[in-house]
């Protein structure tokens, strides 16, 4: 009797190793199915979307200086640690235009990191928010993706996060400046 309960045992122990090699060969019907991959959400939507103009996030510095009449003014080139940038600011007072220029490298090719404009920019955003805009136009335009939290009732409005979004600032019920990208890290 033991010897047919130790047949038993081995016959299923083999059909349970046949099973797995077969597996191993990639049978469809016999492994799970595979999983797709999972597209994950992009974090900060209005980061990727929105522009100034026509100036947007990730703009190559060719393209900006094509883009940009006026005098520009470049500050000196520093290391963020926090983003491991080397970022410079590149200002058009004329403009009413401020941006932050980053590369990977010291001296390197330079991509826009963040914008800030202020009087006299005609720049708006894509929903239409410029200088001068109200702060009802701007709820109107930007509510859905209000951050609550953050925002500041009639003197800052962010829409998106301050780890990338907009960031709308008031006085007086109007908008005095907007600022583009990832406030903070």
């Amino acid at each position: 009797m033991r010897v047919r309960t130790l047949s038993r045992f081995r016959a299923g122990l083999y059909g349970w190793l046949f099973t797995i090699w077969l597996m191993g060969l990639g049978f469809p019907a016999l492994a799970a199915a595979p999983q797709a991959p999972r597209s994950e959400p992009e974090p900060f939507p209005l980061l990727k979307e929105e522009r100034l103009g026509t100036l947007r996030i990730g703009l190559g510095e060719k393209e900006v200086q094509a883009q940009i009449p006026g005098k520009l003014h470049k500050g000196k080139e520093e290391f963020w640690a926090a983003t491991g940038d080397y970022v410079q600011e590149w200002k058009y007072p004329d403009c009413g235009l401020s941006l932050n220029m980053a590369s990977a490298k010291r001296g390197g090719a330079k991509t826009v990191m963040s914008i800030t404009i202020q009087a006299p920019s005609p720049l708006k955003t894509k929903r239409g928010m410029g200088i001068g805009s109200t702060l009802e136009e701007v709820a109107a335009a930007y509510g859905p993706d209000q951050d609550k939290e953050i925002s500041q009732n009639g003197e800052i409005f962010v829409a998106g996060s301050i780890y990338g979004g907009l960031i709308f600032t008031f006085r007086n019920g109007r908008v005095t400046r907007i600022f583009l990208g990832a406030g903070a890290e």
